[in-house]
């Protein structure tokens, strides 16, 4: 992360997608392998798409917005509902942090199971147009 000021707190001019993704993990307090973990991706991924080598697809894009608590805009282009920019001394207790990381996983696994079901959905459509032409 480079472009991290208290007052604009992330200048959409000034920052990638790289330092928004780092920036925007580091505010929820998780590692790297953590958020890979739960992106279900490898370490050296994420790492990549943090110094902007590379880019996710859509799915792991959105995922990634859901479980950094930032809009999809905001991770794309800086403009949009962004992290909190940081409090003096405000700190959430052990017990907050982890009622948010359990939130941040089942909105990852529903997303993921949106997928699935959209994909199955296909599959299904597939099938039944061909069992209707045959």
């Amino acid at each position: 992360m480079n472009a991290e000021t208290n007052e604009g707190w992330y200048d959409p001019e000034a920052t990638t997608f790289g330092d928004r993704v780092a920036g925007a993990r580091e505010r929820t307090g998780m590692s790297q392998a953590d958020l890979a973990k739960r992106l279900g991706i490898k370490l050296k991924t994420l790492r990549a798409w943090e110094n902007d080598l590379s880019e996710p697809r859509a799915n792991k894009l959105s995922m990634m917005a859901g479980l950094l608590n930032v809009s999809l805009l905001w991770l794309l282009s800086g403009e949009g509902n962004g992290p909190a920019a940081p409090e003096d001394g405000a700190e959430l207790s052990s017990d907050v942090a982890d009622l948010l990381t359990e939130i941040r996983d089942i909105r990852a696994h529903l997303m993921r199971s949106t997928d699935r079901l959209g994909r199955l959905e296909k599959a299904l459509r597939q099938q039944l147009k061909e069992e209707a032409v045959a």
